[in-house]
């Protein structure tokens, strides 16, 4: 990975308006978070890396981490990668992070505009013994298996409980768009391709602002070649989500 790369992420980290800096984090929360990077880059997660300084071999901010995401196999995100960052707070770990995707994506549990992440594991299910390591893992199985039942994109989440295919069309259109075909954090990734990381962070950083609208115009001239989600996974959540709907209206 080349350097120029690499600064890349570094500026944007330092210059983003919510971030975390590692100066504002108590030691134990330095401590504790130093011992989850280490545990990161000896086992990653499958398909999840750290972005890390070329240099120092470590994140440029541990109040403010961020990764690269491959989109999993069979789903519409399926050969992209997505840049995502979790802000750590000084009460961390009694505290969860918050989780935000940087590249856009569309998903029934990921704010269209502002990128956050709504998974049980960063909220109620998060205790101060979760380990970051498992935190991105459930994010990269929420790519598989959405929860619409807690969307922050409701828009997808009706989408993927009436229509799948049409749901998987639209998001395959936003990865082709907005995700890169190449890992930035492989070695021996071209060069060439800081001049359109550098495109990409800046248009993240924008707030993420493209609209909806052109999205779904353009979603119908998408090319009909097949995406192929994990249909039996798929498919059996979708049902079951439906059936647990209808028990929860009688009971109404």
């Amino acid at each position: 990975m080349s350097t120029n790369r690499i600064s890349v992420y570094s500026q944007y980290t330092r210059s983003s308006s919510s971030s975390s800096t590692s100066e504002n984090l108590p030691p134990r929360t330095l401590a504790r978070l130093s011992r989850e990077v280490r545990n990161l880059q000896k086992s990653p997660p499958e398909g999840v890396r750290l972005v890390v300084d070329e240099e120092t071999g470590l994140p440029t901010n541990l109040g403010e981490l961020m990764a690269e995401m491959q989109g999993p196999q069979g789903t519409p995100y399926e050969g992209k990668y997505f840049l995502l960052k979790l802000v750590f707070g000084s009460e961390f770990p009694a505290v969860p992070p918050r989780g935000f995707f940087l590249t856009k994506i569309f998903h029934p549990n990921v704010d269209l505009s502002t990128g956050a992440i709504c998974v049980n594991t960063l909220k109620k299910d998060w205790t101060s013994e979760t380990k970051l390591s498992h935190v991105l893992a459930v994010i990269r199985c929420l790519l598989i298996v959405p929860f619409p039942e807690s969307s922050l994109n409701d828009e997808a989440g009706k989408l993927f409980m009436e229509s799948y295919d049409e749901y998987a069309k639209r998001a395959r259109l936003l990865a082709d768009v907005h995700g890169r075909s190449s890992s930035v954090t492989k070695e021996g990734a071209d060069p060439a391709d800081d001049v359109t990381l550098s495109k990409s962070i800046a248009d993240e950083r924008g707030v993420l602002q493209s609209s909806s609208d052109s999205s779904r115009n353009n979603s119908q001239k998408l090319a009909s070649s097949p995406v192929s989600p994990s249909k039996k996974l798929v498919a059996g959540a979708v049902g079951a989500k439906k059936v647990n709907k209808k028990k929860s209206l009688k009971r109404l």
